[in-house]
């Protein structure tokens, strides 16, 4: 979804959104640039930035080969850093998670994986574009999460509100779905072409964007609530921009409900020189678009 929208001639640019710190900040093909500074680092520096941090978020377009590479490479640099890394991803639903777990220790291979995980059903894209990511996983044996919803409490959703859902799938959410962020609402319409969500139709759509996020956020803590009693633990949360932009979407729903700080990657896709807002994430990197 997130994908499509950015490849579409928006009326508002959402990379220059007045949210967080001011001013903006030159992106730089093929380089994660710091936008606190301005300065092109390596990947070592953003896992160094994490010290002390339960969370990383690393933001994609979903079919940008480069962008995976360098998620992969983000896990490498907080295993080198001594982590205890947990890989929490957008692109599967909670009722596959025990479909997860014999791929981090190491009991599938890479075709057993594919079809047990439901991998075509559950996201669609071309595996071999997340195979960098997969391979690091299985690697260095990290937990795996499945961290979203399934799609079809989404869907409820954006059709009727979040009375659609039943009274079971409410026991697995919290109990507040907060529409009341301006900030992630500035975003949301952003990326939707600068279209205000009015009536009842738009009202419904942002709030199963908002459960999406607020369900990818909750599964996060449980699971940070189960494994990451060490302060060395950090979950890399892989999602698309916009869950993680302007620390409005995931993060800022795990930020609200327990204060736990991250910082985030933002990947974007571009071939020249572009400036973006600085507030848009603690690093951004610029790779040439996917087909």
């Amino acid at each position: 979804m997130w994908s499509t929208l950015l490849a579409v001639a928006l009326a508002v640019d959402p990379y220059l959104l007045k949210i967080g710190a001011p001013g903006t900040v030159q992106s730089v093909p093929n380089q994660i640039v710091d936008t606190r500074s301005g300065r092109v680092v390596g990947i070592e520096a953003v896992a160094a930035a994490a010290d002390g941090m339960q969370y990383v978020y690393l933001a994609e377009s979903h079919n940008n080969p480069d962008h995976h590479v360098m998620q992969a490479a983000a896990i490498e640099a907080l295993v080198a850093r001594g982590r205890n890394v947990i890989v929490g991803m957008e692109m599967f639903t909670r009722p596959v998670q025990e479909q997860l777990n014999p791929w981090t220790l190491g009991w599938w291979d890479e075709a057993t994986f594919i079809e047990q995980s439901d991998w075509k059903k559950q996201w669609g894209f071309d595996y071999n574009l997340y195979k960098p990511i997969f391979d690091s996983v299985k690697k260095h044996r990290l937990p795996l999460v499945a961290l979203n919803v399934p799609r079809d409490w989404v869907r409820a959703v954006g059709r009727g509100g979040y009375a659609a859902l039943t009274a079971e799938q409410k026991k697995e959410l919290p109990s507040d779905l907060f529409l009341g962020n301006t900030n992630h609402k500035q975003v949301f319409e952003g990326l939707m072409g600068g279209h205000p969500m009015t009536g009842t139709q738009g009202e419904n759509i942002y709030a199963a964007q908002v459960l999406w996020d607020e369900g990818m956020a909750d599964t996060a803590l449980k699971v940070m609530a189960d494994k990451g009693g060490s302060p060395n633990t950090v979950m890399v949360i892989v999602a698309g921009s916009g869950h993680v932009m302007y620390e409005q979407g995931i993060n800022y729903r795990i930020k609200r409900r327990t204060g736990a700080d991250g910082i985030s990657l933002m990947m974007i896709d571009g071939t020249e020189p572009r400036p973006v807002t600085r507030g848009i994430g603690q690093f951004i990197y610029m790779a040439k678009p996917g087909s």
